[in-house]
């Protein structure tokens, strides 16, 4: 077995063993397990069910990193991202009004759609990535990271609704005090590396607040389950509506989906490449058009499983820092969220502000992007910002896309620049006009 694992994934040409690329796997695994907990969390917040949705994201992101480890045959890990759950629950349900049924029918709408623009040969997809100022690309992420956070913070009940100044600090309270603790211990535990910080930290605060509710300082906190282990829920499973997809209405969701999970993957996949020397002469991803591929398939998977969209980790990154070069690290790191499907009694016990403190930290992670911004150039930094800004201000990410793209194209044309605007973005400037409009 190991010698037909080295075979198939090229360990020896890669510098690497099946031992290492294990240990790889297990690390990206304790490095994105807080999706377990948190996803389902999300999605509940948007009526859907938790149990169901628990077992749709251990299943989204098992297949599809399997499957990008025996395909594309890279260290990338995939699972229903960040950002885009939020997206899905808090834009598409609660402020557009789309059942979830509809939502996850978006979702695999959506999927369908980066299937067939990541074909070989078409490259339709590498051409729309192209076509994307770059400074509306960091914005988005910056700006969803500023979302999640402003979520996080909301559910923790820090930050809340005030008719004087729109929003006003919560108040000092145990929850407070729990949600503070929760993000110094996931900080230091991200300063001293330790390994499933944020999944530790959201154990750490559960228990905390369960000594709260014991002393009576909160209630209705914790809820123990009366059991661990369940069989797995099929309450999202096969639940999406695809009639509600003909509809109008539905075109910018599934636009914003596009563009959100394309900008998400690209970054990952060019990043944790880079750094895991996984790249051509020319400096581009190595498989990149069979890494787009499974990327797409994921989202596809997710409608069906009953999830937000699956895309590419970049806590990959951390398999590739201890040594991982193949697809056996995805592989390794896909078959760890297997038995999670049967845990989802244990759900009750998180509270949300336990999961709080990680939506701030993944927030942070988000706007790191925002370290490659010149800040001098005001052509790039305007839609960069105005798209930051725009997504957590209007609650809907959206409107932050849309609206950066509006500010980059009539930036450079009110600047004698029009001949730059590449037919593609001038298509991509009239879709956000219609959005906007509808």
């Amino acid at each position: 077995m190991k010698q037909r694992l080295e075979a198939y994934f090229g360990l020896e040409a890669l510098g690497t063993s099946v031992r290492v690329e294990v240990l790889a796997g297990i690390t990206t695994f304790l490095t994105m397990a807080y999706i377990i907990v948190v996803n389902p969390l999300i999605l509940g917040d948007a009526g859907v069910p938790i149990e169901g949705a628990m077992f749709a994201t251990v299943m989204v992101a098992a297949i599809s990193s399997i499957f990008m480890g025996l395909y594309a045959k890279l260290p990338i890990a995939l699972a229903p991202g960040m950002g885009l759950n939020a997206y899905f629950a808090y834009t598409l349900v609660l402020a557009q009004g789309l059942s979830w049924q509809t939502a996850l029918a978006a979702v695999f709408v959506s999927g369908l759609v980066f299937i067939a623009l990541s074909l070989p040969g078409w490259n339709v997809r590498e051409k729309i990535v192209r076509a994307v100022p770059s400074g509306v690309r960091m914005g988005v992420a910056a700006g969803i990271g500023l979302f999640l956070a402003l979520i996080g913070m909301v559910n923790a009940g820090v930050i809340t609704a005030s008719p004087a100044t729109v929003v006003a600090f919560g108040g000092f309270s145990a929850s407070f005090v729990l949600f503070f603790l929760g993000l110094v211990l996931a900080a230091t535990f991200l300063i001293r590396k330790v390994r499933g910080a944020l999944i530790l930290s959201i154990l750490g605060v559960s228990i905390l607040a369960l000594v709260f509710q014991w002393l009576g300082w909160v209630e209705g906190a914790v809820f123990v389950p009366d059991r661990v282990v369940a069989a797995p829920s099929l309450d999202t499973f096969f639940q999406l509506d695809l009639l509600g997809v003909f509809s109008v209405s539905i075109i910018a969701p599934i636009f914003a989906l596009l563009f959100t999970d394309m900008f998400d993957s690209i970054s990952t996949f060019v990043g944790v490449t880079k750094v895991a020397g996984l790249v051509d002469e020319e400096g581009h991803p190595k498989n990149a058009g069979k890494a787009l591929l499974v990327d797409g398939t994921s989202t596809a998977i997710s409608g069906l499983f009953g999830s937000s969209p699956g895309t590419a980790y970049i806590e990959s990154a951390a398999g590739v820092e201890e040594g991982g070069r193949s697809g056996l690290t995805a592989v390794v790191a896909g078959l760890l969220f297997l038995p999670f499907m049967f845990f989802s009694p244990l759900l009750g016990f998180i509270p949300a502000v336990a999961t709080a403190p990680v939506l701030v930290l993944v927030g942070l992670f988000m706007m790191s992007v925002l370290k490659d911004v010149d800040w001098s150039d005001y052509e790039v930094v305007v839609p960069a910002f105005v798209a930051m800004i725009a997504i957590p201000f209007t609650y809907s990410i959206t409107e932050g896309i849309v609206f950066g793209f509006l500010a980059h194209v009539i930036i450079l044309v009110l600047n004698g620049k029009a001949r730059e605007i590449s037919p593609t973005l001038w298509v991509i400037f009239a879709l956000s006009i219609v959005m906007l409009l509808l």
